[in-house]
């Protein structure tokens, strides 16, 4: 009974060192752990990446828009309708949803230094309200004095994404941005059609 032990015994550790040696199939057992990581590193670089261009191209649309009507002396309906139509084009190849967009004018109060919607005009969002008090940069708060204020707000969805919640749905984000220009051709940009704000 002891020599079939010893037999067995010596069996298994022979097994087992030749166990060691065998390296068949160690490239593959490692390439099915690293994988899904080398996956998950390369499409989440691919979507941070578009998002980051995404974002930036929100940052050009804004100055874009409010730097077009910052130049007029007085504008149209179809002046901020021509205006808000290159915003499709500027998003292009992102713009599969549509980019919501304000422009406003503002006056700043030279006894409170508190900014004020003049008129605002809106696509794909609703504008902002008369004298509706908007919040500014202290360092272009200069009483009795226009600016003209863009918005844009763009909701990406990445193609690929998790989202717990929702399993394997790709979460939307909201990318959103604001620019303040002066009027140039004139101390203010006058809107015909607005509603006059008292």
């Amino acid at each position: 009974m002891t020599v079939i032990a010893a037999a067995r015994g010596l069996l298994v550790r022979c097994h087992a060192a030749r166990l060691v040696r065998d390296t068949r199939g160690m490239a593959a057992t490692e390439f099915a752990i690293i994988l899904p990581l080398m996956l998950m590193i390369f499409f989440g670089t691919i979507q941070v990446s578009t998002g980051v261009a995404v974002d930036r191209k929100v940052t050009l649309l804004t100055r874009t828009l409010s730097d077009l009507i910052s130049q007029a002396s007085s504008v149209t309906d179809t002046d901020l309708s021509n205006t808000f139509a290159i915003s499709g084009a500027m998003m292009t190849p992102y713009a599969s949803t549509p980019v919501q967009a304000k422009i406003s004018q503002i006056y700043i109060d030279p006894s409170t230094l508190v900014a004020k919607v003049k008129w605002s005009k809106a696509s794909n969002a609703t504008p902002r309200s008369c004298n509706e008090v908007v919040a500014i940069p202290a360092g272009i708060a200069v009483g009795g004095t226009y600016l003209i204020m863009s918005e844009v707000t763009y909701n990406y969805k990445p193609v690929v994404g998790y989202n717990i919640a929702t399993s394997f749905v790709s979460p939307t984000f909201a990318l959103s941005e604001r620019t303040f220009t002066r009027p140039r051709q004139s101390s203010s940009v006058t809107y015909s059609t607005a509603p006059a704000c008292t």
